[in-house]
């Protein structure tokens, strides 16, 4: 594809991005081809085409002078852009060097197609135990490198939207009582200031592709500071809403050394706020999520 002849932004896309930030963003989505190929052309890069996929901004995969796939990735939102980019930097400055260029103008990145296309290479036999070690590294690197990445904090994120969200959608829902069973276990939820470090907390299986030699790469964030027993519990209950949660969450325990009693109760308010969201969309895993919470009340149970 000749950089000229980007067509418009594919309309599942735009659906996304509008269902995210609302119409106000159809100048830009309007605008991103010539965007998107404006960069392209001052890295010398060549456009293959559209990714049709993520909420928060528009893909499209292109090569490089020297042959290497990479994705250009336009953010609407400069702060997210700007946030993200720090993030992977911490994270793969050695290991995988994800970030190729980066245009802060523009709120363009040129990032290294991890396995050589979108998604990432074949995903290898028991990967939830590689993922599990790659969060763990991640955590680790966070942990020293947090004073040095302004980012927002997990406590606001819970104070000012998952609560607030969770209040608003008890008041509608017809799964008033398993709600509030969770919430129950959520009462005293608090932070470990020993815990502290970046946090992916967006950690669902398409933002971890594999490397052609079976690595998992962390990528698409939505980075903030806090406790790393949300991100396992995150990952406990999202990485595959299908099945696996009760595994997941003792794999977490066992790589993080955080104990199950700690990671569950933010597993708990992840999966209400799941659940209620997925009841007010009409979303159809609704019932795979009520079926993870009665597994983690049974466990809850238990303790």
């Amino acid at each position: 594809m000749d950089a000229s002849t980007l067509p418009p932004v594919p309309p599942g896309c735009r659906q996304r991005l509008t269902a995210h930030y609302g119409q106000v963003l159809d100048a830009w989505i309007d605008a991103a081809p010539e965007l998107l190929t404006a960069t392209a052309g001052r890295w010398s890069l060549t456009l293959k085409g559209y990714h049709d996929a993520g909420h928060a901004s528009v893909l499209v995969t292109a090569v490089d002078r020297q042959g290497k796939h990479l994705l250009l990735k336009a953010w609407p939102d400069h702060d997210r852009y700007s946030r993200e980019l720090r993030v992977l930097r911490l994270w793969h400055r050695e290991k995988h060097d994800i970030v190729q260029a980066a245009d802060n103008s523009r709120a363009v990145a040129a990032l290294r197609a991890v396995g050589g296309v979108p998604g990432g290479a074949a995903r290898p036999p028991h990967e939830e135990g590689l993922v599990a070690a790659e969060i763990q590294r991640a955590h680790e690197e966070g942990a020293h490198g947090q004073a040095n990445v302004e980012l927002p904090t997990l406590r606001n994120f819970i104070a000012e939207e998952v609560r607030p969200r969770i209040d608003r959608r008890l008041k509608l829902t017809e799964h008033r009582q398993r709600a509030e069973r969770a919430l129950f276990h959520t009462a005293d939820l608090r932070e470990e200031s020993h815990r502290q470090t970046v946090l992916h907390a967006d950690l669902y299986r398409e933002n971890v592709p594999f490397t052609l030699d079976g690595q998992p790469v962390l990528l698409d964030p939505l980075p903030m500071t806090g406790d790393a027993a949300f991100d396992w519990a995150f990952w406990t209950i999202y990485y595959q809403v299908e099945g696996g949660t009760a595994y997941r969450l003792r794999r977490a325990s066992r790589t993080s050394g955080i104990p199950v009693d700690d990671i569950l109760p933010w597993c708990l308010l992840l999966s209400t706020d799941g659940l209620l969201y997925y009841e007010e969309t009409g979303d159809p895993r609704l019932l795979q999520m009520m079926a993870v919470l009665d597994a983690l009340l049974k466990i809850a149970a238990t303790r």
